[in-house]
């Protein structure tokens, strides 16, 4: 049996979901060990001046801590 915790973790990028959803795995792989999924439990823009200005996910992250 494995043991599982999950984090929350919010990443902002000004390309896309895509590159905020990337950019929150690569950080939190830094301190992170044993990743195994992440769900995209929320989207969100930034608007400035009428135009999308960032891309906002919110994630949980599933990870190993025993086994």
């Amino acid at each position: 049996m494995a043991i599982m915790k999950v984090i929350e973790i919010m990443s902002e990028s000004k390309k896309s979901w895509e590159d905020a959803t990337a950019n929150a795995v690569k950080k939190a792989s830094k301190s992170v060990k044993n990743i195994k999924s992440a769900y995209v439990q929320s989207q969100s823009v930034v608007i400035k001046d009428g135009k999308v200005t960032g891309y906002r996910v919110n994630l949980k992250m599933t990870f190993a801590v025993g086994a």
